[in-house]
């Protein structure tokens, strides 16, 4: 009898920590986050039936495969005490930079642009640049988290430029601008978290300023153009949206006029025309521009749920950023925070007409791997922080 009552004993433990452990999750992310991965497969499988192609009808399941390697990352690192990954962040910066470096050497030009590597034999294209933005915001992160750094330092500001600067050239170079310049809001927010004084930021803007304008002046007269044909035409059409309706201003055209078609309730899934007669590029629908095929079939409200769904994400993860009394953690949150910001802004404002057209994906909704797969390892981290936000901190 008393061997029974032990073992029920530890039979009634192992549930009670399991129900323990279970409690330290935010439950706010994984909502939010499973609720926008299913709006994702939803409507890729939605334009897959309108193109017709077959590489379109498989891309939900082939996301669905993504979506299921990824959240066993995710667990994997929710699991995990996320400090044990400090020592490891300047290998994992290091690495990004290879790799960018390599798909400059190796990478095959895809519509004039070199972006991924090819993964022989399964053929999975890699796009190296979503990696870095994670691996630069770990970087960042233990770099300024470090016990006496401080970045108001002149010699601090020069290393921290140069981390942001290094994978932002190799970036550009690709060329890839979109997501060369996905690094400056989340390095700005990371460092602006880290207390950079007024002053100094006054005086970055000020210098931002004056190079945009000489930019812009340089591009204008051409003395020496820096921007590529077509994403000099992005930037003139989205200034004037009529510039060239037939040719470079015609996908954002398109798009504004299924965004606003869809009105308050929307045509239906799978029932929205923009896509199905092909006035949006098809090729890229469940990815770019899968914004507005949301809005032409869903409507306004669709697009209301989808944002709300954004701001749960976001108020979770800032959330998490402001309970944990860790300095790393705390950049990575608010990093990350930025990378999502930052890409569901530019998505969305590229088919309302608010932003230029660039090859920003809607995260945890567009069609693709790479980004999810580094995606949900920042959302795993972001959770390991919420679990140990209670955790003594040796500083």
């Amino acid at each position: 009898m008393a061997f029974l009552h032990k073992k029920k004993k530890k039979k009634n433990s192992f549930f009670r920590k399991s129900r323990n452990y279970l409690k330290e999750y935010d439950y706010i992310q994984v909502f939010a986050v499973t609720a926008l991965l299913t709006i994702g497969v939803v409507f890729i499988y939605s334009t897959g039936r309108q193109v017709g192609t077959a590489t379109a009808l498989e891309a939900w399941i082939r996301q669905l495969q993504w979506i299921v390697v990824s959240f066993g990352i995710w667990a994997l690192f929710a699991a995990m005490d996320y400090r044990t990954l400090k020592p490891l962040t300047v290998v994992f910066y290091f690495i990004s930079i290879l790799l960018l470096a390599a798909v400059l050497v190796f990478g095959p030009r895809i519509n004039g642009a070199q972006r991924w590597l090819i993964l022989k034999p399964s053929g999975l294209r890699l796009q190296p640049s979503e990696i870095t933005k994670l691996s630069l915001i770990l970087f960042l992160s233990t770099i300024l988290s470090a016990r006496g750094f401080n970045i108001n330092k002149l010699r601090n500001m020069c290393l921290i430029g140069i981390s942001v600067l290094l994978p932002f050239l190799l970036i550009a170079v690709e060329p890839d601008l979109g997501s060369s310049l996905i690094l400056l809001p989340l390095s700005a927010m990371i460092i602006f978290a880290a207390g950079l004084r007024w002053r100094y930021i006054i005086i970055a803007v000020s210098f931002l300023g004056v190079v945009m304008t000489a930019e812009i002046l340089n591009e204008g007269y051409e003395i020496y153009p820096l921007l590529k044909n077509y994403q000099k035409e992005r930037v003139l059409t989205f200034l004037d949206p009529e510039r060239d309706l037939n040719d470079r201003g015609y996908n954002q055209y398109q798009a504004k006029l299924a965004v606003g078609s869809g009105g308050m309730y929307g045509k239906g899934i799978g029932q929205g025309t923009q896509n199905t007669l092909g006035y949006l590029p098809q090729s890229v629908s469940n990815n770019d521009f899968i914004f507005s095929v949301i809005a032409e079939e869903s409507g306004f409200l669709g697009c209301s749920v989808l944002i709300l769904l954004y701001l749960l994400l976001f108020y979770s993860m800032l959330r998490t950023a402001f309970l944990t009394p860790d300095h790393f953690g705390r950049y990575i949150a608010i990093g990350m925070t930025g990378i999502f910001l930052a890409h569901s802004f530019i998505n969305m404002g590229m088919s309302a007409g608010l932003t230029p057209v660039t090859g920003l994906s809607l995260p945890f909704v567009s069609y693709g791997g790479s980004f999810i797969l580094s995606a949900m390892c920042g959302l795993g981290i972001c959770q390991s922080i919420y679990r140990h936000r209670h955790d003594n901190y040796n500083y």
